[in-house]
């Protein structure tokens, strides 16, 4: 099952705080790179928040360090992106994804990818 369905975008005012859910199939919950990335008007996709599992490593971006926390329900399968004191910046659509890689995650190890969730802040 390699499904990832991404969940909880909406609007927020500048300051706010949303959090983000991906529901996971089993198979690419066990992937060991797990991450979010966001698309921006205009803009190139770029990664937002990244878990890489094997290493325990967690790397953001530096537009969103401080502000945004990625976590793992391992319970219940779902990642999520806990983002707060939102900025108009961060209105984007955000998509979360799943791969494998043997050192560390970078952005073309993530073959899986859900639909996507618009985020909006004004």
């Amino acid at each position: 099952d390699v499904q990832l369905v991404e969940s909880g975008g909406g609007s927020a005012q500048p300051g706010g705080s949303l959090t983000l859910s991906c529901a996971a199939g089993r198979y690419t919950y066990k992937r060991n790179c797990m991450g979010w990335f966001r698309q921006r008007p205009g803009k190139d996709r770029e990664g937002v928040a990244v878990l890489w599992i094997g290493g325990a490593q967690t790397t953001y971006a530096d537009s969103v360090k401080g502000r945004f926390i990625i976590s793992k329900d391992n319970a219940k399968n779902i990642l999520f992106l806990q983002m707060n004191s939102l900025k108009s910046e961060d209105t984007a659509m955000y998509y979360c994804a799943a791969g494998d890689a043997r050192v560390s995650c970078v952005t073309n190890d993530f073959i899986y990818w859900g639909q996507g969730t618009q985020v909006t802040v004004s």
